[in-house]
This record gives structure tokens, C-alpha cells and sequence, in this order.
């Protein structure tokens, strides 16, 4: 495992695992580390990893980077373990260990996690040398004042805390002004998957370069049993005879104590340990380590609540910038066709939605009115709409005979090999003789109203599967003539299928009765449909997207 760890700025104290095969260190937000400063160019350096070694670059920034504060030539350079690298302001360490890291068992096997040093805080001198009458050993502690004054700041740091990145620092700060003979810290989160990761440590000393070790059986037994574990001298306690590498690990003294949620959960552990016998911790140090804990593992919870917030404000802010983006491809009016008038309506169940619908004018004066629906809603409906979109377009271009243009649209979707379909109704209007061109696949048949108020669902029987099943599909085609004050409705499953706080659908059967009763222009009908809609839901939101398109002869 490899790493480099932030000495200062903004990143300050957080490491960025080198996994990958390359890494890039930059200003953009796109780089695999993100450096935010002006200084920093978009793209600023690179880490190349080989498997084995890794090597730094210089890709050619303006403010030039320095590896162990020599600036780089041109070229690759190999990082040892404890190099330093300066972006501009920002120093980062790197650090390699060929241990094998956390271990998968639950046994006593150690979890050997490598860190460095950290910047200790300054200050006054708020400790006193003492002769403790236990076992006349030398003890160093902080006094009661300087702990009440340490947890004070402790507090107030948390409740500024508005980021996980705020909220660990500031714990472990002040840790070592409560703990005076505490040498490191260090603090662990569970994953999702319940894995112990470190994310924070500190070391009293900057020079400090000694492997942070901690023990499995402690961490599970803190995690599994929920109890505040202090050993005062955890290389020879009994309870822990079985773990031999604890032994190993020359720990003297160690508190382990859990970090809970709000709600009572564990969400990981905090360490402090001293590697010298006569600098040990007794139960009161305990006991404030648990006052700790649970004010971190409350401002912990708030932090992440924070970022959620922060995450689902962007993706809210993406979701407003793609439905922007998709209403743009619609229509933004009707065709402009003598003796033809137009109505249209999209309104998409989440910011963007699989509904779709246009006019494409064709090559021979035919005028193309489509209708579709992907199946689903949401973002991967709405990326799928796009190419259902772009690949009407392409056939329709190609195609003069309707049938085969959706027959080629069918097969090129097919290939894809996406486990979704599109519902798809093509109507083609030819403005000179008036007659529709209907191909249906899968969806709602069109309502053909005639000028005397019967209704009839045009091509009906003709209907196919829907498009992106399967290949070589035939689709048939059906024509007929609109005679004047004849209109054709067409719509998707959002309308039909809208229901009430009741859970009742709003059904074909009742947009049918709307087309069939009202003798109206295109405009009126489509508003009389969608209000009649509404007044059905009664405040629901609607559960699909929602697509209406109405044309007539004068």
C-alpha cells in the first residue's frame, strides 16, 4: 500500500492511496487529488505507479514541483518512503508499506498502519511533573483546569465542525492537551461493508516516524461489545494473552474507546496509546476519553448529515442543469402547416424523465410527429431518450418508408444490448393529401376523433412490440386521410396511468370519453385533458413522466 499524506493547507492530514496505475494532483476537480489553490495549475503533477515503484512528474506547471524541495526536470523520479512533495503551498508525504495491511480475520491478527508525523500545536506549558504512590513511577498529566479548558475547546471546536475534514483535526488537537503523556492518536471509521479505515491519526512528535499499530482484538472487541477499553499496560495484560502481537506492537498504555452515531450505532474507535512505561493512563483518563467520543461521534454524524446535504444540493443543481439541457431538445413550438394547428405538453416525474416527442420534417415534405416512452424514469431513461432521439433522426433521414425507418431504428437499439425498451408511435402527416402514416410499436394507439365525434384507435391491431427487445422485428404501417375538423391525440402511459390518493387510475377509457365529447381546437382539448388529470390526483405528484400531443384539420 502506498500513499501521500497532506501536511498543511486545506487537506491538511488526510492521505490519498496510490492504487491506481497513474494519479494526478491538480486544481481540477477531475484530477484523482484535488488541490484547491489558485497557485496550483489544472493538471500539476502526476504519480506513475509500476506496480512495484512509484515515480513523480512534473506535467509542466507553471509553479513547477519539488520533490524534497528540489524542483523536477523533465521526467519521471522515483518516491522513496518519507519523501516530501510540494505542490506550490501544499507539502504532501508519501509513504509506502509492504505489510499486508488491515487484516480479514477476526482473530489477533494486528492491522499495521503506517503513518507520519504531525504538527504538534503550541502553546503554554500545561502540565506538572508529579511522583504517583502506586508504583512510584513518574507520571505526567494534565491538570483538572487544563482538562475542563481542553474539552471546552474540544466542544466548541465540534460545534463549528461542518465537514468530516473539520471534525477529525479538531479532535485529535486536542486530544494531546488533555492526554499530556499521550505519544499518537488515531481515528478509525467502519465502512459501508463494516471495515475498519483509518482516516485520521496524529503524533505528538514531527518527527515521529514509528508505525501507528493497532490491535484487532481490541478494535473488535470496542466495536462488537460497545465498551471503552484501557489497557495500562497492553504489551502484558492477560485479557489480551491470546493477541501476541500486541506484545509486539510495545504499547505500554492505550485507551480504545468506540465513536457512536446519533442513533446508537458504532461508527468507529478512537485511539490514544504511549509507547513509555512510566506515561500511563488510569480510569479518570478514561472516562474524559469517553466524554470525547461522544461528542465526536455526535458532530461526526452532523458532519456527514452536512455532507449529504452538500452532496444532494449538487446533485439537485445537476439534475435542474439536465432537465434544462433535455427540454432543450424538445420543440420549442409547433410546426407552422397551413390548415394545422398544434398542441403540446412534457412534464417529467423527476427534474428529467423517458418521455419523448418531436416534429421532424422530412426530405419529401412529409412532416414526422413522434411520440415515445422509455421504459422507467430518471436519469438512465433520460440518457437512453437521447440516443432513442438521435437515432430517430438518422433513420427517418435515411428512410423514406416509415415501416422501415422504425424497423432500422428497432435493430439499432437492439444491438446496444440495454436491458430496456421504448414504447414508440410515429405518425407521419403528409400536408398536401392529409394522410397519417401510423407505426406503432408497443405503445397506446392514437385517438383519431372525426369531425362528427366518433373516435377510433387508428391501427390498433397492427401494433408491435416495443423497440430495443429483440432484432428484425417487421413493423407494419397503417394510413388513412384526415378530413377537416378531424384530430389526432397522442400521449404516453403517464396520463392514463395517474392516480389518486386513493391508488385509482385514471385510465385510457376516460381520456377517450374527453376526446370524444368536446368538439374543440387542439389547444383547448390538450388543457381540458390535463386539468381533468389533475383534478383527478387531487395534489399527488405523478409517479411517471407525463407526454400529450394533439394536432388537427382545420
Amino acid at each position: 500500500m502506498a500513499y501521500l499524506k497532506a501536511q498543511n493547507g486545506s487537506l491538511a492530514g488526510q492521505r490519498f492511496e496510490l492504487d491506481e496505475g497513474e494519479s494526478i494532483l491538480g486544481r481540477s476537480p477531475e484530477c484523482s487529488i484535488h488541490v484547491e489553490d489558485f497557485a496550483v495549475s489544472r493538471q500539476h503533477a502526476k504519480v506513475h505507479n509500476n506496480g512495484v515503484e512509484f515515480f513523480i512528474e512534473d506535467l509542466k506547471s507553471r509553479n513547477k514541483t519539488y520533490l524534497n524541495d528540489v524542483m523536477l526536470g523533465e521526467g519521471q523520479h522515483q518516491l522513496r518512503n518519507g519523501d516530501r512533495l510540494s505542490i506550490c503551498d501544499v507539502i504532501f508525504n508519501f509513504y509506502q508499506e509492504f505489510s499486508s495491511g488491515l487484516s480479514d480475520s477476526l482473530d489477533g491478527s494486528q492491522i499495521s498502519v503506517l503513518f507520519d508525523g504531525a504538527e504538534t500545536s503550541t502553546g503554554t506549558i500545561m502540565s506538572k511533573l508529579d511522583v504517583g504512590s502506586g508504583h512510584g513511577q513518574i507520571q505526567l498529566t494534565a491538570s483538572p483546569e487544563v482538562k475542563l479548558s481542553a474539552l471546552l475547546e474540544i466542544t466548541q471546536a465540534l460545534g463549528r465542525a461542518l465537514s468530516l475534514g473539520d471534525v477529525l483535526p479538531s479532535v485529535l488537537d486536542a486530544l494531546f492537551k488533555v492526554f499530556m503523556q499521550a505519544d499518537r492518536a488515531f481515528i478509525g471509521l467502519l465502512d459501508e461493508s463494516g471495515t475498519l479505515v483509518p482516516r485520521w491519526s496524529k503524533a505528538r512528535r514531527e518527527d515521529a516516524a514509528e508505525t501507528i499499530r493497532i490491535s484487532r482484538t481490541i478494535v473488535n472487541r470496542v466495536i462488537e461489545l460497545k465498551e471503552a477499553i484501557l489497557s495500562a499496560d497492553a504489551a502484558s495484560d492477560q485479557q489480551f494473552d491470546a493477541s501476541q502481537s500486541i506484545a509486539d506492537f510495545k504499547i505500554r498504555s492505550m485507551m480504545c474507546v468506540p465513536l457512536f452515531g446519533i442513533g446508537g450505532e458504532v461508527l468507529g474507535v478512537l485511539q490514544v496509546d504511549t509507547l513509555e512505561r512510566n506515561k500511563q493512563f488510569n480510569d479518570g483518563d478514561l472516562e474524559v476519553l469517553v466524554s470525547v467520543a461522544t461528542q465526536a461521534g455526535i458532530a461526526l454524524d452532523n458532519a456527514r448529515l452536512h455532507d449529504d446535504a452538500l452532496a444532494q444540493q449538487a446533485i439537485q443543481k445537476d439534475l435542474e442543469l439536465a432537465q434544462q439541457v433535455q427540454l432543450g431538445f424538445l420543440p420549442s413550438s409547433g410546426p407552422d402547416i397551413e390548415h394545422y394547428t398544434f398542441f403540446d405538453y412534457y412534464r417529467a416525474a423527476n427534474h428529467i424523465g423517458g418521455d419523448y416527442y418531436d416534429y421532424l420534417e422530412l426530405k419529401n415534405g412529409t412532416l414526422a410527429v413522434i411520440v415515445a416512452d422509455v421504459v422507467g424514469h430518471g436519469v438512465a431513461a433520460a440518457l437512453l431518450m437521447s440516443k432513442v432521439a438521435a437515432e430517430t433522426k438518422f433513420c427517418l433521414a435515411t428512410e423514406p418508408n416509415a415501416s422501415a425507418a422504425i424497423n432500422q431504428l428497432n435493430n439499432n437499439l437492439s444491438r446496444l444490448g440495454l436491458d430496456r425498451f421504448v414504447t414508440f408511435l410515429l405518425a407521419v402527416l403528409n400536408p398536401e393529401t392529409d394522410e397519417v402514416t401510423v407505426v406503432n410499436a408497443g405503445h397506446m394507439a392514437p385517438i383519431h376523433r372525426r369531425a362528427d365525434g366518433t373516435i377510433e384507435l387508428v391501427g390498433e391491431d397492427l401494433a408491435n412490440i416495443p423497440i430495443g427487445i429483440m432484432e428484425d422485428v417487421e413493423y407494419e404501417s397503417f394510413t388513412f386521410t384526415l378530413q377537416p375538423g378531424d384530430s389526432i391525440t397522442m400521449y404516453t402511459d403517464g396520463l392514463n396511468e395517474a392516480a389518486n390518493p386513493d391508488g385509482e387510475l385514471f385510465t385510457m377509457e376516460a381520456i377517450e370519453e374527453l376526446v370524444r365529447a368536446h368538439q374543440e381546437p387542439a389547444q383547448q382539448r390538450g388543457e381540458r385533458i390535463l386539468e381533468s388529470i389533475t383534478t383527478f390526483m387531487q395534489g399527488e405528484q405523478p409517479d411517471d413522466d407525463m407526454c400529450l400531443v394533439i394536432f388537427d384539420r382545420d
